[in-house]
């Protein structure tokens, strides 16, 4: 096991005391992780969860900031990106080691081989909002508190059908159906995300991969200022249709031509405290050389139904450790799955601490605003 002392990722520093290796995590992956203050003390454990199209990098701005409370604080890239190697990017292969009980098994894997039993919070982001909160929910012996960001976590089904909103959810298929019917016909996401031409369009986007990043970056943040969320109250496609199109996208648009009316100006780019170029940098030379299938997999494993097949084993079970979400104001991921941030507070989370949504960031919280972020951790911390 070769352990690396950072300073550089590609063009852009690490925070200094953050190091980067490989460990084999007890499930068949050669994870790749970023920790902050590995010692002989045995510092309590505090595990990082990305979302997409993010990396381990997603969390450089926290790392330390964890790291200083006391903690060991380790960002793995997970099973379908960046520098993790084990597992498969080929469309037609199985789907099943993706599953969202899989994913967990990736994490309690690492923990044992990093020489833990338990986890002090597993923090999760986005998609890796539901990998903490699947962690939680299943092995409440190992994780001793969940904070999920920007994606609230249903549980598991059938529980995630009976939302406080009364609309029963629908397969996101069936969903595609009714979108696709609207006087300006629409298409979901994830269901984009599914395809088998999605990867290649991304990877090959007109405007280039650096830009097209840049773009879904900024589209997804603050920065663009028509994010301005609602609370979406139904599955009804006129009513789903009023969010943005990196969510419901133009039937017959690629992501890279959904996002590329809404590229930033240089200005803006040079104002972009939080992903400067030589940052963004990093994702771009990732993603060239692992591609975005891996992450695609995840999504695939929900559009088709796999996750929710996984899940169902654990179905009335709720999360009783100590829980918080926090995410941006200006986030629209709160409200794209309607009633589950209400299904998730007064269902879910048997012992949920407070829904925090922090001015002037939108999707990518932590990297928006790593410094209120880190005030609301180290607050809930404090309380365990």
């Amino acid at each position: 096991m070769i352990t690396i002392q950072s300073t550089q990722y590609g063009n852009a520093p690490l925070p200094e005391g953050i190091t980067s290796r490989k460990i084999q995590n007890n499930n068949g992956l050669d994870m790749h992780i970023l920790e902050a203050r590995p010692d002989n003390k045995k510092r309590p454990l505090i595990i990082l969860a990305h979302g997409f199209p993010e990396l381990a990098y997603s969390w450089r701005h926290v790392l330390p900031g964890l790291a200083s409370l006391g903690y060991v604080v380790v960002a793995p890239d997970q099973r379908g990106f960046g520098r993790t190697t084990g597992w498969s990017d080929r469309y037609k292969d199985s789907l099943a080691p993706f599953n969202l009980v899989n994913l967990a098994r990736d994490i309690v894997g690492l923990v044992r081989a990093l020489g833990y039993h338990q986890v002090k919070t597993i923090i999760g982001h986005d998609a890796g909002s539901y990998v903490a909160g699947t962690c939680a929910l299943i092995r409440p012996d190992v994780f001793q508190s969940c904070i999920m960001m920007s994606a609230p976590f249903a549980g598991a089904p059938p529980m995630v059908e009976n939302f406080t909103s009364g609309s029963k959810r629908p397969s996101l298929i069936d969903l595609e159906k009714q979108l696709d019917s609207l006087e300006e016909p629409r298409k979901h996401y994830q269901v984009y995300y599914s395809t088998p031409t999605a990867n290649e369009e991304m990877m090959n986007a007109s405007q280039g991969l650096h830009q097209f990043i840049r773009a879904y970056y900024h589209h997804k943040s603050a920065d663009w200022s028509n994010n301005h969320p609602v609370k979406i109250s139904s599955w009804d496609p006129e009513v789903i249709a009023q969010m943005p199109t990196y969510y419901i996208m133009n039937k017959h648009d690629t992501m890279p031509e959904t996002v590329a009316p809404h590229m930033p100006t240089e200005d803006q780019i040079k104002a972009c405290h939080w992903l400067t170029d030589d940052e963004l940098s990093v994702y771009t030379s990732e993603y060239t050389r692992s591609t975005f299938q891996g992450g695609l997999q995840w999504y695939r494993c929900t559009v088709e139904g796999i996750n929710q097949t996984a899940m169902s084993l654990f179905a009335g079970r709720q999360i009783t450790v100590p829980s918080l979400f926090l995410s941006g104001k200006n986030d629209w991921g709160i409200y794209q799955t309607p009633g589950a941030i209400d299904h998730m507070r007064n269902h879910v989370c048997s012992s949920m601490k407070d829904i925090i949504l922090i001015d002037g960031a939108g999707h990518w919280v932590q990297q928006e605003q790593s410094q209120a972020v880190i005030a609301n951790l180290s607050a809930f911390l404090r309380t365990l």
